[in-house]
Parts: C-alpha cells; sequence; structure tokens
C-alpha cells in the first residue's frame, strides 16, 4: 500500500509548501517569488528502548511542515542522516562522516541558491551535526552564495525543563515523539538512566567519548515523565520560535547578511 505525505502526517501538512510534491512547472514559480527556505535534517540513531530511531529527523520534519504551513515558507524533504558515529554501538544507527554530510549539504544548498532561495533555516535535529552544518554556513556565506542558519529546538526550549529532562532519549524528546507519533513510542520500556561517572576526572580535556561510556540503555537522564501534553507545549514553543526567525530572516535584506 502506497501512502501520500498528506496521508502519513494529516494536519501538518495542510497548507505547507512542500517542493517534492510540486511539478517543476509549479516549483518554478515557488522559486522564483522565495526569500527563504526550510531544510529539515536529523539522524537515524538510537533513542533508547522505547523511541523510533528515526527521532531526530521526525521531530525536524515536523517542525518544518508546520513551520512551512504558518508562515508559507518553501520546505524541502528531509535529510534523514546525519553524525552519529558516537551511537554506533546500538543497532540500528545509521551514520555518515561529517565531511559527507558537509558535502552533501553544501551541494543541495548551492543547487537551491541557483533556483531561487539564498536565504535557509537549517532546521537541525541531531546535535552532532551541528559543526559540519556551521562550517557550510560560513563557507557559503564567505562566498557569499547564501546566508544560511542552523535552528535546533532543544536550545530554543531549555528554559523550560531541567536538565536531567532534556537529555538525549529523555523525557522532552519522548513527549515529542508522544505528541507527534504516538504509535512509535513503547512506554513500556521507557527508562530512567543517569549518566554513568566514569572512573578518572579530566579537566580542560577533549575525549571522542562514545554513547555507551555513559549509558547502557542508550537514554541520558529521565524519560518515564514523558507525556503528550508535555510534548505539545515543547513543540508549540520550538515553533513560535522557528517561525519568528523565518519571519526575521525576511525582514532583512540578503546583501545586509551576507555582508562579512
Amino acid at each position: 500500500m502506497y501512502c501520500t505525505t498528506s496521508s502519513l502526517l494529516g494536519v501538518f501538512v495542510n497548507k505547507a509548501l512542500l517542493l517534492h510534491e510540486m511539478s517543476w512547472v509549479k516549483a518554478e514559480e515557488q522559486l522564483r517569488r522565495a526569500d527563504v527556505a526550510l531544510l529539515p535534517i536529523g539522524s537515524v540513531e538510537q533513542h533508547g528502548p522505547h523511541n523510533p530511531l528515526g527521532t531526530d529527523y521526525l521531530i525536524a520534519y515536523k517542525l518544518a511542515l508546520q513551520a512551512s504551513a504558518r508562515t508559507s515558507t518553501l520546505c524541502l524533504p528531509p535529510i534523514p542522516f546525519g553524525v552519529s558515529a558516537h551511537h554506533r554501538h546500538f543497532p540500528g544507527t545509521i551514520y555518515v562522516k561529517p565531511e559527507s554530510l558537509r558535502a552533501y549539504v553544501r551541494d543541495v544548498l548551492c543547487s537551491l541558491a541557483d533556483q531561487g532561495p539564498r536565504k535557509v533555516v537549517i532546521v537541525n535535529g541531531h546535535g552532532g551535526n551541528l559543526h559540519s552544518l556551521l562550517e557550510v554556513a560560513r563557507e557559503l556565506r564567505g562566498e557569499r552564495k547564501a546566508f544560511v542558519v542552523v535552528y535546533q529546538w532543544w536550545d530554543a526550549i531549555k528554559e523550560l525543563y531541567p536538565k536531567e529532562e532534556r537529555g538525549h532519549a529523555a523525557s522532552l524528546e519522548t513527549s515529542l515523539n508522544l505528541y507527534l507519533h504516538k504509535d512509535l513510542v513503547d512506554m513500556s520500556r521507557a527508562v530512567d538512566e543517569p549518566l554513568k561517572k566514569l572512573s578518572y576526572e579530566l579537566k580542560g580535556v577533549y575525549v571522542p567519548w562514545d554513547t555507551r561510556d555513559f549509558t547502557s540503555s542508550g537514554v541520558m537522564g529521565i524519560s518515564t515523565t514523558a507525556s503528550e501534553a508535555k510534548g505539545k507545549e515543547v513543540f508549540e514553543k520550538a515553533l513560535k520560535e522557528l517561525c519568528s526567525l523565518i519571519e526575521e530572516l525576511r525582514r532583512i535584506p540578503l546583501d545586509r547578511l551576507l555582508k562579512a
């Protein structure tokens, strides 16, 4: 059985401007008029025994879809895979190298800029992608090709809940999953796992830790307090901030943004 994007995502795509659902004729018109575009990016990686592997890109895509609908902003298809090698010990994690993500995203953004939109909001659902995405954004701005910003939902709402609920696969991510796609969450498997204390302390040193160094379940913090209501609150707050960012980018002339 084949399902359209609309049937899979329901209300979230009622008014979204989805590039991949347009013909080239319709796309030509939209690309010519668009000044801002959205590019959702995430990862396919472990999110504890209770959350789907696609958590990061699924949340990013839902945010981008609803922001597109509310602000009439062109939305590109999501890039699902990210820089997730640190989760590789958990089955189902699919990751790419940082240089692979940089090259891929750069090609996508250059292709987009050649056709119209040169202001782009990357809706990033996975923190491991951030350094690679910022490198691309810096390059494209330096070349005066495009002005790219990276939006991360957890940074926009971090004052709402305590740190132990904001960890990887913890209460906030789980709550968003319950709100956005409840059928993919198995709360009977939810666990609370504080980060393991290492046998030694290092100060002023960066170490290439893997997730399994800190957690055996994949959860970093408290996940059992998750709820659909909490997910709705987090989503609406994150969405409001994303929409405000889009409108602010629209307001500022491109030449001013590209000025080094």
